[in-house]
């Protein structure tokens, strides 16, 4: 069998794809119909090659070696020609998907899985009236996917299960760590539960609560130190002597009368929004933007480095059956 992936626009997301793939030792092929674009690839996916080296987040393989992997084309059928695989990386638009996959049906092999990396839009929106729409489904990363290794599956209801379980199979297989949803829902699972947290922070700074900086201290210090290795579900299980049901029983009175006074009817001012903004100006102009994403990478590595190294304690202390 055929180990090639096709990647479909040349992006960052696309670039990132390029490296999960390449590092999980597949042959990648990136397309994309914008010559400039092709350009920036192969010199972007190096850099971060050479930053995910140093980090030993590489799998024991050399940036060179994946970099080996990796190669681009301006020609849709040349990508497509032998792929297992195929995943969908143009901006966030439904016109634009619906277009792409209405190619992709067209040029694809009759074996190729037809994924999308869109993080908000249901397959079902842009695959209906498609000849092999059973084959299409979404595959939605975590930016930036090469360091985040959540990924959301999401079938349509027409998407065969084979399509869903080889397409965990792969992500798995690469080094991700894929979830399915059950079924198509507005936003998925993470934007869901990020916009959960976020609407509370707006309204947090909007009621006068916290300043925006108080408000990101909170999480980072405070949740998140939590959530970088367990879940909400694991979080109340250990806040309680005898876990989830225990945690229930003390604490969902308290729970639910916060949950009404919360209303997630309100839409947020502008003036909090300028509020915000102001504040992370402050920490940083915009033109330096970019640098503070090149920031945030290398702290994204060195905690993907941590959980490694981590892995020993959990095996020590909870052995595989």
């Amino acid at each position: 069998m055929s180990n090639k992936i096709a990647i479909i626009g040349a992006g960052l997301v696309g670039r990132s794809w390029s490296i999960v793939f390449g590092r999980g030792g597949y042959k990648v092929s990136i397309y994309d119909n914008d010559q400039a674009q092709l350009q920036l690839v192969l010199p972007d996916v190096t850099l971060k090659l050479k930053a995910l080296q140093e980090a030993n987040l590489l799998k024991g393989q050399t940036a060179d070696q994946i970099l080996s992997r990796i190669s681009t084309s301006n020609l849709l059928s040349e990508t497509l020609s032998g792929a297992i695989y195929a995943q969908e990386c143009v901006p966030e638009s439904l016109e634009m998907k619906a277009k792409v996959f209405k190619d992709l049906d067209e040029k694809a092999e009759v074996h190729t899985i037809l994924a999308s990396s869109t993080s908000s839009i249901p397959a079902s929106r842009f695959t209906e009236s498609l000849t092999h729409r059973s084959r299409c489904i979404v595959a939605h990363p975590i930016n930036p996917p090469h360091i985040v290794p959540l990924v959301e599956i999401v079938p349509a209801p027409w998407t065969d299960p084979s399509v869903v379980s080889k397409t965990r199979s792969i992500m798995t297989e690469v080094g991700n760590a894929p979830i399915v949803l059950k079924k198509e829902v507005l936003g998925f699972a993470q934007n869901r539960l990020q916009y959960a947290l976020l609407a509370e922070a707006m309204r947090l700074v909007e009621d006068g609560v916290l300043s925006p900086g108080d408000v990101d201290t909170a999480v980072m210090h405070g949740l998140a130190a939590r959530w970088s290795f367990m879940g909400p579900f694991q979080t109340i299980d250990l806040n309680a002597p005898k876990g989830v049901g225990d945690y229930c029983s003390r604490y969902l009175g308290g729970i639910y009368n916060v949950l009404k006074e919360e209303d997630n009817s309100r839409q947020f001012s502008q003036e909090t929004v300028l509020k915000i903004e102001e504040h992370q100006r402050s920490l940083y102009p915009q033109s330096d933007i970019p640098l503070a994403t090149k920031w945030r990478d290398a702290r994204l590595m060195a905690l993907a480095t941590h959980h490694v190294q981590t892995q020993q304690i959990d095996e020590a202390l909870f052995p595989k059956k």
